[in-house]
């Protein structure tokens, strides 16, 4: 804990959980950039550009470095967490056309509720108890905020569940590749990645850009590369299964967006299932685990 390893930093909570925050601020401003981009293109094309825009402006930045920063020994571990982290943004984006923007990031950053199993399962670090009790609570605000009437789920919904449980292992992935890789390193196999993958996705579902959709989708691609710089920079300082449950203040700011962009006022249930969910996740948050802090990296992919 006293030496830095690379890419590791001695844990900082604090500030491990503002720039969570900050992060799921730039990622709430995707939902929105990418709900009013989808009126002007297809779910595919939206996703390419998501990434290839954040590629375009990582790439100088990693190239400075010379061929040798890029070189990696965590190549699987890099594709997981761009397949995962791809997956679950298309899968959003397909929720975000069938369900409310809020009740779509509602369920699909449910994704700390599966962290500490995760942890658990690949780590088999013990869980702090603690940290159990505030994705529990902040699950039930989760049930608060989208007052499920016994329905069952929509296809908008499933999709959105599915992004969950890709975006629980794409977080934990970010942690790992964060113990031993520089965030530009990160970065720049990310966007490559899942520029490539979204090719095909793209060219599937192929649509005209209207022109006045371009201004959108820039934007759209900048919140994407502040939110990934901040996700990777923020689990460098505390590990996922902590500040992870952050990415519910994504649900604060969501609301706020649809109460000044679509004048969807929060209910009072709303507001109590927030409070419920911003405080099961500070109590995560300050769970201390039960083992050092080193232990949690995965082991070096192959």
């Amino acid at each position: 804990m006293g030496t830095e390893k690379a890419g590791y930093r001695d844990e900082n909570l604090v500030l491990g959980a503002l720039l969570t925050t900050a992060a799921f601020f730039c990622v709430a401003l995707v939902g929105m950039l990418a709900k009013v981009s989808g009126e002007y293109t297809s779910t595919g094309v939206l996703l390419l550009f998501q990434n290839a825009i954040c590629l375009v402006f990582i790439l100088p930045v990693a190239w400075r470095g010379g061929v040798s920063a890029l070189r990696t020994k965590r190549l699987g571990l890099h594709v997981l967490r761009a397949a995962t982290g791809t997956g679950c943004w298309y899968a959003l984006f397909v929720a975000i056309k069938h369900i409310p923007l809020a009740n779509a990031t509602l369920l699909t950053y449910s994704a700390p509720l599966w962290m500490p199993l995760i942890a658990w399962a690949v780590t088999r670090q013990r869980v702090a108890v603690p940290t159990w009790l505030g994705a529990g609570i902040g699950f039930v605000g989760i049930l608060l905020v989208l007052q499920p009437q016994g329905h069952g789920f929509s296809a908008g919904e499933l999709s959105a569940l599915a992004g969950a449980l890709l975006l629980a292992v794409a977080m934990m992935s970010v942690r790992w590749l964060g113990a031993t890789e520089p965030v530009t390193r990160v970065l720049f196999y990310y966007f490559l990645l899942a520029t490539v993958m979204s090719v095909p996705i793209a060219i599937a579902d192929w649509q005209p850009i209207a022109s006045q959709g371009w201004p959108w989708l820039i934007a759209l691609g900048f919140a994407q590369l502040f939110s990934q710089a901040l996700i990777v920079v923020a689990y460098r300082y505390a590990s996922a299964e902590k500040v992870g449950p952050f990415i519910y203040t994504v649900i604060v700011f969501t609301a706020v967006i649809d109460w000044i962009v679509w004048d969807h006022r929060p209910t009072v249930t709303t507001y109590l299932g927030m409070t419920l969910v911003i405080g099961g996740g500070v109590l995560a948050m300050r769970a201390k685990a039960k083992q050092p802090q080193s232990t949690s990296t995965a082991p070096t992919s192959e």
